[in-house]
């Protein structure tokens, strides 16, 4: 058999398990939110945290929860690691100092991560335990409740008179709770939330209900099976110290032990990417061999994708979530396929010589394998690497760094890469409404002055922290000595560090020296302002949308299942983002690609 239909065959094995899981686990994490009961464990831990589960939190409330757990998380996981040298299982690994300790704080908590430091030297096991693995599993939990809401947004106002009549009845409270900026809940049983009987139950948002859903019944359940799976397949689970050992070349290596295998499955679960070793993904410890080179990926794609199928199922209308998937394969496979192009494009006699550009690449994966995972890994927010990306090809760079660019939207992180994708779905219906005139209205809601607003403002956030930053590093000699490559190279290197940042992607183009108080600091602030600053108008957008009436369909309204409307959001993505980066990427990997 060929390289070229081996390698193939890999991404078609993926593509295909994807394709299964889509619509079990996508109806599945609707019924996750849509389900009024709470199971045993659940009711416990309300009771004991003091938390009301049936109240209804308008989305200002909701934002000032979201923004309170992250603001403790980031607290207590800075005091873990500036003081780890105290805690059982340090390794005797002393703590980080403080602006590092800052930013792999914020790194984690914003589901960036993003390393300052080789992990096996700077973590000791209860860190990287019950502090790093026990973010992977919180911060991409964030990002699930915040797209729930935004769904929950279209989805409310549709609950009919005779509906409403009935559960007064059945409530006997004499009405609904309802909250300004949340859906209508009943304080008692539940109610439809589709004006024809056909949709599932609406729960009121409330963040820590949601929180634990995700978390309990979404992420846990899936981590600890494939956690085994992962054992089996070779990945390291132990508490056993650091051996040093004499190899055949009479020279001497440390052989690191510890718990890889659960924080390496949520790692790429939970869109995540933080590497418990230095080498993350290439170190044979945490990525074994082809068959888990491919689960990673896997995972990596497998919530963001399915999240479509969730909108579907929530909204009542399953091919309104098949549009959305089918615009994120899309753009996937268009990244894929430049990339992979460029790595075997055979520039140059070295290039010729090994037949790919194989430099920074392992050799078990290959190119395939290695684009692969590149291409999931910048099109998420996960920033795992199994590959050195600044070995890239200048233009095979350039793609993986307009992946992110991009928004990484395709599928995108967990929940973030769908309420990101929906924001440019309502992008694209307005410019289609001003194309013909008409007030541009999606699912029932107009888009109004106010939600345009917001969503301008969420397209703006990224970009304006990302382009501070660059400018800023690139003006100042101290950030400019730790470039450590000359030209366009060393360019890209600083654009994608912020692009990586404010993204919250986390993987990085190595040769930048970013562990200094420059890089620590300013990386941290472009990780909270684009991971909280998206958030805050994303349920800003919820509350406006959720406000209003379901606004009937006419000659005027596009429909937003058909390829017609699947084109144009393929198109807006592509282009008006991308459109924002243009100088940027000529400067840097385009230069560099077509010298």
């Amino acid at each position: 058999m060929s390289a070229w239909l081996t390698d193939a065959l890999q991404i078609f094995v993926v593509i295909v398990i994807l394709a299964i899981a889509y619509a079990p686990l996508g109806d599945y994490m609707a019924r996750v939110f849509t389900s009024p009961q709470h199971s045993s464990f659940e009711s416990a831990l309300y009771r004991t945290l003091r938390i009301n589960p049936e109240a209804n939190q308008g989305w200002t409330v909701y934002l000032v929860s979201v923004l309170a757990f992250s603001v403790v998380s980031t607290l207590l996981l800075m005091l873990f690691l500036m003081f780890q040298n105290h805690l059982p299982y340090s390794n005797n690994i002393p703590g980080m100092p403080f602006a590092q300790a800052f930013n792999t704080a914020v790194s984690f908590v914003t589901n960036t991560n993003w390393q300052s430091y080789s992990g096996e030297a700077s973590a000791g096991f209860a860190v990287q335990a019950a502090g790093l693995a026990v973010q992977n599993f919180l911060s991409p939990a964030v990002g699930i409740t915040v797209v729930i809401v935004l769904i929950r947004a279209f989805v409310s106002k549709r609950i009919t008179a005779g509906e409403r009549e009935m559960v007064e009845v059945r409530s006997g409270s004499g009405g609904l709770d309802t909250v300004a900026g949340g859906p209508a809940r009943p304080t008692a049983g539940k109610i439809n939330s589709r004006a024809g009987g056909s949709g599932p139950d609406v729960l009121g948002n409330n963040f820590w209900v949601d929180l634990t859903r995700a978390t309990i019944r979404i992420l846990l359940p899936i981590a600890t099976v494939a956690a085994v799976l992962f054992v089996l397949g070779g990945v390291i689970q132990n508490l056993s110290d650091p051996v040093t050992v004499q190899t055949i070349g009479g020279g001497t290596q440390t052989i690191p032990g510890g718990l890889v295998a659960s924080q390496e499955v949520i790692k790429e679960l939970g869109t995540n990417g933080g590497g418990y070793f230095n080498a993350n993904s290439a170190h044979p410890f945490e990525n074994p061999n082809a068959g888990t080179n491919l689960a990673e990926i896997l995972l990596i794609l497998l919530i963001p994708f399915s999240l479509a199928r969730t909108l579907g199922r929530m909204l009542g209308d399953l091919k309104q979530g098949r549009a959305i998937v089918i615009a994120m394969a899309a753009i996937a496979m268009i990244a894929l396929a430049a990339a992979w192009a460029a790595e075997n494009a055979h520039g140059g006699a070295g290039l010729e010589a090994a037949g790919a550009s194989m430099e920074g690449k392992e050799a078990r994966f290959g190119v395939a394998g290695s684009a692969f995972f590149a291409v999931a890994t910048t099109l998420t927010s996960t920033g795992a690497v199994d590959s050195m990306h600044s070995s890239y090809t200048g233009l095979g760079g350039g793609v993986l760094l307009l992946n992110m660019m991009l928004g990484e939207v395709a599928p995108g992180g967990v929940g973030s890469g769908l309420y990101g994708m929906l924001i440019l779905a309502m992008l694209t219906v307005f410019l289609a409404g001003l194309m013909v005139g008409r007030t541009p209205t999606v699912l029932g809601k107009r888009l109004g002055a106010g939600e345009m607003k917001l969503i301008g403002g969420y397209l703006l956030v990224t970009p304006t922290v990302l382009l501070l930053g660059i400018g800023l590093a690139m003006a100042l000699p101290g950030p400019r000595d730790s470039i450590l490559n000359s030209g366009p190279h060393g360019l890209t290197e600083v654009v994608y560090a912020f692009t990586s940042a404010s993204n919250n992607n986390g993987s990085a183009f190595a040769g930048l020296n970013a562990n200094t108080d420059f890089y620590n600091i300013t990386l941290a602030i472009c990780m909270a302002v684009g991971r909280f600053g998206g958030i805050a108008l994303v349920l800003a957008l919820a509350g406006s949308l959720s406000k209003q009436p379901v606004a009937p369909k006419d000659s005027g309204t596009l429909p937003t299942s058909g390829t017609q409307f699947i084109v144009l959001l393929i198109v807006v993505t592509l282009l008006i983002t991308g459109l924002t980066y243009v100088p940027t990427l000529v400067l840097g990997p385009l230069a560099e690609g077509l010298s």
